[in-house]
């Protein structure tokens, strides 16, 4: 990974607790994306997981940011949600998952420093269940390829082109269930 000040157009940035059953949804969704796709070379798709403040100078550093996460709201689990601009910062404070506080407190320190990106685009499922638990629902499950097409269009959308990887060369890397359950030595 690129170090955090490394300037980047677009930053496509996957937030969620995937020990928290469909919360992880914004890091499977990162991963898919990495594993269909080729990344325009002035793009960054990284895992962010619950980290907070810590993805601070990663934005810094992106024109523009499109977070992936679970959005709390009205809907059945797996819509979709969009939000873009002033609409993130409101959504985050009083609408996402277990992890908002670290999302709404970068937001509020990229508004206090000026260091707004150019734009920002929140994409998101509603959750079934934010429980304990390793996987993600049924209805999130089935909802998760469309929201990787939507980052992709949203990228587009924005002047950035993913490329789809041929089938039998993309990179084999394992699953965010697969890394949780080795880092718990289970």
């Amino acid at each position: 990974m690129a170090s955090p000040g490394t300037p980047s157009a677009l930053l496509v940035l996957g937030l969620g607790n995937v020990l928290c059953s469909d919360d992880g949804l914004g890091v499977a969704a990162v991963e898919i994306l990495r594993r269909r796709y080729r990344m325009p070379k002035d793009a960054r798709v990284l895992d962010g997981g619950t980290l907070g403040l810590s993805l601070l100078s990663y934005i810094d550093a992106s024109e523009d940011v499109i977070l992936v996460d679970a959005v709390l709201g009205p809907g059945p689990a797996g819509s979709l949600v969009r939000l873009e601009g002033d609409e993130v910062a409101p959504a985050v404070r009083t609408r996402l998952s277990c992890h908002q506080i670290g999302v709404a407190d970068l937001l509020d320190a990229l508004s206090m420093l000026g260091a707004e990106p150019r734009s920002l685009v929140l994409l998101g499922l509603i959750p079934e269940t934010l429980t304990l638990g390793l996987g993600r629902s049924r209805a999130v499950q089935a909802s998760v390829p469309a929201l990787v097409d939507k980052i992709v269009e949203e990228a587009r959308r924005l002047g950035h082109e993913f490329l789809p990887r041929p089938r039998a060369v993309a990179p084999a890397t394992p699953d965010h269930q697969t890394r949780a359950v080795q880092a718990l030595g289970l």
